[in-house]
């Protein structure tokens, strides 16, 4: 990961709605929720919540999954765990094996 991919997943993850929905779809990984299920949880009318949906799927924090015609979203752990390994590449003045960040393999 670079800077300006750490800066695009940190920018998109500033916005209240953005982080509710990152989290909420944490919480039910690996499966995901369904787009209406999301807005239904966390009460955001469906425009909206397409925006935020193309929002994180643009930053890489997202995938969507089409089931009939119902689409799925769940977390790409991928992007989320490559951004934490960025931000700690330099713990403890880069010894490697004194800080292991923490990683998800849902």
């Amino acid at each position: 990961m670079n800077t300006q991919d750490a800066v695009t997943i940190l920018a998109c993850l500033a916005q209240e709605a953005r982080l509710e929905i990152f989290r909420l779809l944490v919480q039910h990984s690996p499966n995901g929720l369904a787009a209406g299920e999301i807005g239904k949880q966390l009460n955001i009318p469906a425009s909206t919540l397409s925006f935020h949906l193309k929002e994180l799927s643009h930053a890489g924090l997202v995938k969507a999954v089409q089931s009939s015609r119902f689409i799925y979203y769940s977390t790409d752990f991928k992007a989320i765990n490559q951004l934490v390994a960025y931000l700690m590449e330099n713990c403890c003045g880069g010894q490697p094996g004194t800080c292991v960040a923490p990683t998800c393999e849902c």
